[in-house]
């Protein structure tokens, strides 16, 4: 089939090369326009547009899709289908029905709950304990077309989002695949989503990401791991004499209890009720490191964190 792939981080990736291997014919590759990214802010490419230009597919990196010279050239790609793979930005009504057989979304929950931007981030956050991918019809609504083909995922207790991210970049880019296989066939049915049971996950706010200490062990340990590896939980620790700003990036529930905040040794520190132990962290302008290299390398620890 004649395909438009739209996406733009790793996570489209496999997706893309899914498609591209099975024989479809990927005519046009849309993601989100080059960056300034790092100590150069030079204009960094998106993982997408990478993999797209290694394949020899063309690119296109349009800033909106609500004009009408956009629309035009979108559907100048006499398209069958087109897959959307968390592209960032939102398809008008005469995109969505450019193509033939319409687009396809790969969405990483299981619809109805966990609509929206961050599906990974806040089944984690939320304490879920299952999740999945799902083939979804796209409408004009927000995730809310007819749902197709999925797959589900267990959440580990200790899981963070970026395990979790790449078990559903590598099952959902089968999925699509399988889904593909079907519409050839005729035999790609979509069914309805039930309002009942709807959640949206709306946007990381970086205002979000600081750790509240006040709140129960288990929230604290899911905010954690659900921020982990991006933008990262972080809190503030006096070492030396100054305030550093420490990323929290794995943790388990610790034992013990105490004013929240409150250090109780082996970076186990208290909570609301109950305490976490934190496994993995990251000081600024410095890599991940264990808890036993953290330790070494930060002298006396005062006797609580903020």
């Amino acid at each position: 089939m004649r395909v438009v792939f739209m996406g733009t981080p790793d996570f489209s990736v496999p997706t893309l090369t899914e498609l591209v291997s099975s024989g479809h014919e990927v005519v046009a590759v849309y993601t989100r326009a080059p960056k300034p990214a790092g100590r150069g802010q030079e204009e960094r490419k998106s993982p997408v547009h990478m993999a797209a230009e290694g394949f020899g597919i063309p690119v296109f990196t349009p800033r909106s899709l609500k004009g009408e010279a956009e629309q035009i050239i979108f559907a100048s790609h006499d398209a069958d289908v087109a897959v959307v793979v968390a592209y960032g930005l939102l398809l008008p009504k005469p995109v969505l029905d450019a193509p033939r057989l319409g687009c396809l979304n790969l969405h990483g929950s299981l619809l109805p709950r966990w609509r929206g931007a961050a599906p990974i981030q806040r089944a984690i956050m939320a304490g879920d304990s299952q999740t999945g991918v799902q083939v979804m019809q796209m409408e004009e609504g927000l995730d809310t077309g007819p749902v197709g083909p999925g797959e589900v995922i267990a959440i580990a207790p200790d899981m963070t989002a970026g395990e979790l991210h790449d078990t559903m970049m590598r099952v959902g880019a089968d999925l699509m695949g399988r889904a593909f296989a079907a519409l050839e066939r005729d035999s790609l049915e979509f069914t309805p989503q039930p309002e009942e049971g709807t959640t949206y996950a709306k946007k990381i706010e970086k205002a979000e990401s600081r750790i509240d200490w006040s709140r129960p062990a288990a929230d604290v340990h899911n905010h954690i791991r659900g921020l982990s590896p991006f933008p990262g939980a972080w809190f503030e620790i006096d070492l030396g004499g100054k305030s550093v700003r420490v990323k929290a990036l794995r943790s388990s529930l610790g034992e013990g209890t105490g004013a929240p905040g409150t250090l109780l040794g082996d970076l186990t520190i208290a909570c609301g009720d109950g305490a976490v132990r934190l496994t993995q962290m990251q000081r600024e302008g410095k890599g991940a490191m264990d808890a036993a290299t953290f330790l070494r390398g930060a002298g006396t620890l005062p006797a609580a964190v903020r």
